[in-house]
């Protein structure tokens, strides 16, 4: 009932959305809504790259007309409304969070035409000349810009004289590595990025004054070959400090530096350790000193590096423990060319207490309370180990529906405690790496109640690394991965389910778990100025072959027919993969298109017949395919009756599954969504209880079950609130040529929306 009641107001909210007008009836007399401007370039000659150079030219037009949604303007609606002097409070309200009109007369095309040249000649199109035509409308005006280009000139050589021959043979010893090369188009960033690269080089051999300011590039153009020839110089009257090589004199460490100006003349005693220089006693080392020295770079009579310096820095932010980590450089007074180094770290509260609670919604009706208490011990024994103590409770039913008798309860304690280092039986070489690794151990238990069906009891404990390469690749390695669930005090009515699917009795009776997994995530989305950004997050895991390997050499045979047993329990056997690829296009208005594609395979064999349930692949669901309800696709044209199986759900071997999604805003925080989905997972051979077709490349694009619709999210950033509401188009379980349901779509029907109208109530985006 609750479901129903935010679908239908869902709806009218959506109808009120797109009925919105465009806002131009109420514009002063005379006047004209700029709808935006175009941009068309013009050569005598074949220009190959005219794709960047018109997006270059783009990013100069200003200003940018009123902001449109599916067509329409509702800001600009809301703000016309208003009227020119609103009086009552909602009118007051409409005024102040719609949106001006931009009009005609408010725009400078010929001071937008100057501009666009002058973006061009920074790509190398030296003389280019812009003309602009207004087009108009009856309420409306846009603009077309038109530039007459020539093919950019191209760089013929890079010369370098510098004049300080020290920095001279430094350059040229990393000449292979520079940007600017023979024959590439003059771009002014390129030089600007080319000045920074060598910046970092002459940083990281000691140059600590030097500043990329002080690089300079001249230019000589050839107007008969289109081409330009750059020198590299040095800036006129450069201090002499620049031209310096400097080196580390003394390092003094504060584990305890505040913000608070009165520390700052706050003397302390000095400990001393290996060469290092410790603000405090011994006594009062938070954290112990060998500990902190493997993320301190910096060390004494070498050379500064700007490279160690932010390993330092950034090695001991991710250790966890401090809020602010600085550091600073002054000239020793007693040695010349030496600079003395202060590592400022200020300590977060060592412990921390949080709980939270939710409410969980999800799209099989199901729903009920949440709740996470936690405890965090940043130092638990003085090396910066952080231990987690957690425990989560939950409880769903639902309360109205075929399953309203059916609810589940549970709760889950565990336990982590996270190393800053590599912990391992043998030494391995430190890493220059600005991310400090960090080893895991995990040992949780969680006790399921499902109500009239059965008690599950599951103890796992983890024993594994995470470390980062850098920013974007991040990699986990977890060696031991032990889980062994028991089921007990199952009903009469879970057996008969049990004994009516041998699929589904398989599944649930091997559950001791025991191998290993490796994770890999390329992540893009941290470079936030990318156009287009690429995700990847691929996942390997095997178990039970430690097993096997010992059973073999004991001479024991194993096979799924007779399968072997340790401590009592079937052990399973199987390898899984699964790859999560995604591309992230952000157009220049701040929206956003996502793509994504996901293929998942595991592969029972030996010791067992199937997977364990926990380890198979489902679809559907609000981070899956929306249109239909959570874990109810398949496999293959299998039709899952959800309610009928109250909490059960049917899994796959297979799994393949792809999204699109345009994400737009419609006001601030308040953002809009509309999304296609499609996928299914499949067996990997026929089942005796004939579930479904078995997964096959000849046959599989016709059992893909598909939806769509539209979506609503409240995103403050550090929340995000989605509602997504979607509708099947296709139903993989169908006779083949009546899988198609879009022709049957009929939102004025209640029964009709009752069956295929689905709304996701999810916390953060779907991927």
């Amino acid at each position: 009932m609750i479901r129903y009641i935010l679908k239908k107001y869902f709806l009218i909210f959506i109808c009120l959305l797109l009925s919105a007008c465009s806002g131009t009836r109420h514009l002063p007399k005379g006047e004209k809504l700029y709808t935006g401007a175009k941009i068309k370039l013009a050569s005598n000659t074949k220009i190959n790259d005219k794709g960047s150079i018109k997006a270059m030219a783009e990013n100069a037009m200003r200003p940018l007309p009123n902001k449109k949604i599916l067509g329409m303007r509702p800001r600009l609606w809301m703000y016309m409304k208003a009227g020119e002097n609103p009086e009552s409070k909602f009118k007051k309200w409409l005024k102040k969070n719609g949106e001006a009109p931009v009009l005609i007369s408010s725009v400078k095309p010929g001071v937008t035409a100057a501009i666009i040249d002058a973006k061009l000649f920074n790509v190398g199109i030296f003389r280019s000349i812009t003309q602009y035509e207004i087009v108009e409308k009856k309420r409306t005006a846009s603009i077309i810009y038109t530039s007459q280009i020539h093919k950019p000139f191209i760089i013929k050589e890079v010369l370098y004289a510098v004049s300080d021959d020290s920095i001279n043979q430094l350059i040229l010893s990393e000449k292979d590595k520079s940007l600017l090369l023979p024959g590439n188009d003059y771009n002014l960033n390129q030089l600007k990025t080319e000045r920074i690269r060598i910046d970092n080089l002459l940083k990281n051999k000691g140059y600590f004054y030097f500043n990329p300011d002080f690089l300079v590039f001249k230019a000589d153009t050839s107007d008969l070959n289109q081409n330009v020839t750059l020198r590299l110089t040095l800036k006129e009257d450069i201090p002499e400090e620049a031209l310096s090589v400097y080196k580390i004199s003394n390092v003094y460490i504060d584990q305890d530096y505040s913000l608070d100006e009165a520390s700052l003349e706050r003397k302390k005693e000095t400990y001393n350790y290996e060469g290092y220089a410790f603000n405090g006693l011994e006594t009062d080392m938070k954290i112990r000193p060998k500990v902190i020295l493997k993320s301190v770079y910096l060390k004494n009579n070498e050379i500064y590096s700007r490279e160690n310096h932010n390993i330092t820095l950034n090695r001991l932010m991710s250790m966890g423990n401090y809020k602010f980590v600085r550091i600073q450089f002054s000239e020793n007074t007693s040695a010349p060319r030496f600079l003395d180094v202060k590592i400022l770290m200020t300590p977060m509260s060592k412990h921390t207490f949080r709980a939270a609670f939710d409410l969980v919604s999800k799209s099989n009706n199901y729903m009920g309370p949440r709740m996470n208490i936690g405890f965090l011990n940043r130092n638990t024994f003085n090396g910066g180990e952080l231990l987690n103590l957690n425990m989560a409770g939950s409880f769903e039913a639902q309360f109205f529906g075929k399953g309203k008798d059916l609810y589940s309860y549970s709760w889950n304690p565990q336990i982590e405690l996270y190393f800053p280092r590599f912990l391992l039986p043998f030494a391995i070489k430190r890493s220059n790496s600005i991310y400090i690794p960090k080893t895991r151990f995990s040992i949780s238990y969680n006790y399921l109640k499902r109500v009239d069906y059965f008690d599950m009891n599951t103890f796992q404990f983890i024993y594994g690394f995470k470390w980062k390469k850098n920013i974007k690749i991040e990699h986990e390695l977890n060696p031991v991965n032990i889980s062994y669930t028991s089921i007990s005090n199952k009903s009469d009515a879970f057996n008969e389910l049990l004994n009516a699917n041998p699929f589904l009795k398989k599944s649930y009776e091997e559950q001791f778990i025991a191998g290993a997994n490796y994770s890999l995530i390329y992540n893009q989305q941290v470079l936030t100025e990318k156009k287009i950004q690429y995700y990847l997050n691929f996942t390997s895991e095997i178990a039970g072959n430690m097993f096997t390997l010992v059973k073999a050499i004991g001479g024991e045979q194993v096979s799924s027919e007779n399968p072997s047993r340790v401590i009592g329990s079937v052990y399973s056997q199987f390898v899984r993969l699964s790859a999560d690829g995604r591309t992230y296009y952000n157009f220049r208005n701040k929206n956003k298109m996502v793509l994504r594609l996901f293929a998942g395979l595991a592969m029972p064999y030996d010791n067992s017949a199937v997977l364990p349930y926990a380890k198979q692949f489902f679809s559907g669901g609000p981070n899956s395919i929306r249109a239909f309800r959570i874990n109810s696709v398949g496999p293959g044209t299998y039709n899952q009756n959800v309610e009928n199986k109250g909490f059960l759900q049917l899994g796959g071997d297979v799994k393949m599954e792809m999204n699109a999604e345009y994400r737009f805003t419609i006001y601030r925080f308040f953002k809009g969504a509309l999304f296609v989905d499609a996928g299914n997972v499949w067996l990997l051979q026929s089942n005796p209880s004939d579930l479904g077709s078995a997964f096959s490349f000849s046959s599989f694009s016709k059992e893909v079950a598909v939806g769509a619709g539209f979506g609503i999210r409240i995103d403050v950033s550090f929340f995000i609130l989605r509602f997504d509401l979607a509708a099947p188009l296709r139903k993989p379980w169908l006779e083949e040529n009546q899988r198609w349901v879009a022709d049957k779509i009929s939102l004025g029907s209640s029964s009709w929306r009752s069956d295929n109208l689905v709304l996701n109530v999810a916390i953060g985006y779907p991927f």
